[in-house]
C-alpha cells in the first residue's frame, strides 16, 4: 500500500518506482503486475503526486523535532530529556508514573508553537535515566531540569506536572529558589505535605471524579497566586489527554503559561 508522502514515477509502462518524499523513508520498485498502467505512461518521466501526499496532517515532522539531551541533579544522578523548540520560556514536562517523556509529544509540539521551549524528562529509573544518592528524590530531577533550561538560555521556566511528576513538582517548586519557576501546572498531583511552601504562580487541575476533596485541601492551602479548575470526567492526570476534555485542558495549560494574570 502506498503511503502518505509518498511520490510515483512511472518511468515506462513496465515498472514505477515510489520515491518517498521523506528521506528516511525507503523507496520500492513496483512491478507492473502491481501496477498495470497503459502504453501512454512511457512518455518521458510522469509524476503522480497521490492526493493523500499533500493533505496537511495535525503535526508536521519540524513541529514534532527534538533532540535528546542529558543533565545531572545534586545528587549525582543523570537525567535523559527530549527538548523542544527554542524560546525564551522553558517549560519542564513532569510525566506520571504510568508515563515516560515521550508520552508528551503530542503537548510538547502545541507548546512550541506557542513560542515555549520544552524539556520533557524521563525520570530516575525511566528510560535512561539514572538515580543519584537519593534514590526516591523526584523533585531533584525537576530541580536540575530548570536549572538546565535556565543555563542553556531560558529566561524563565515554568514546571507542568502530571499525578507523580506533579508531586515531584510541586515539592520542587517547594524546594527551589525564589523565582527559579515562574509557573507552576499541577495536574492531579500527588499531594505533598507543605502545599504552602510551594513558588511560583499555581495552576491545579483535576476532574470532578478524580478525589476531588483531598486535592481542594492543597489547593486551599497554597499561597496566591494561583487557580483551581475542574474538568467534566473522572479520568487522572495525563490520561485526560484520551478524553473529550482534551482540548479544554490544553486550551488551560496554553493560557496559563503564556497570558499575563
Amino acid at each position: 500500500m502506498l503511503r502518505k508522502g509518498n511520490v510515483l514515477y512511472c518511468l515506462d509502462s513496465s515498472f514505477c518506482r515510489v520515491q518517498a518524499a521523506r528521506p528516511e523513508l525507503p523507496a520500492w520498485l513496483l512491478t507492473r503486475t502491481v501496477f498495470p498502467w497503459p502504453t501512454m505512461a512511457s512518455v518521458s518521466v510522469t509524476v503522480l503526486v497521490l492526493l493523500f501526499s499533500v493533505l496537511p496532517s495535525a503535526a508536521s515532522p519540524a513541529d514534532a523535532a527534538f533532540r535528546k539531551v542529558s543533565f545531572d541533579t545534586s545528587d549525582g544522578g543523570k537525567i535523559h530529556a527530549n527538548l523542544y523548540g527554542g524560546g525564551a520560556h522553558g517549560v519542564v514536562l513532569a510525566h506520571g508514573a504510568v508515563f515516560d517523556k515521550e508520552s508528551w509529544d503530542e503537548q510538547a509540539t502545541r507548546l512550541v508553537r506557542a513560542g515555549l521551549r520544552v524539556l520533557a524528562i524521563d525520570f530516575r529509573g525511566y528510560g535512561d535515566s539514572k538515580p543519584g544518592s537519593l534514590r526516591r528524590a523526584l523533585y531533584l530531577d525537576i530541580l536540575g531540569a530548570v536549572e538546565y533550561l535556565e543555563e542553556t538560555g531560558c529566561e524563565r521556566v515554568s514546571v507542568v506536572g502530571g499525578s507523580m511528576g506533579g508531586g515531584a513538582a510541586a515539592r520542587a517548586a517547594a524546594e527551589a529558589e525564589p523565582g527559579s519557576i515562574d509557573r507552576l501546572v499541577l495536574l492531579a498531583h500527588s499531594p505533598i505535605d507543605d502545599p504552602a511552601a510551594m513558588r511560583g504562580d499555581k495552576l491545579f487541575i483535576t476532574t470532578k471524579g478524580d478525589h476531588l476533596p483531598a486535592r481542594r485541601r492543597q489547593f486551599d492551602q497554597a499561597s496566591e497566586p494561583k487557580k483551581w479548575v475542574v474538568l467534566d470526567g473522572s479520568s487522572h492526570a495525563q490520561h485526560i489527554f484520551k478524553t473529550p476534555q482534551a482540548k479544554e485542558l490544553m486550551e488551560r495549560i496554553l493560557d496559563w503559561l503564556t497570558d499575563q494574570h
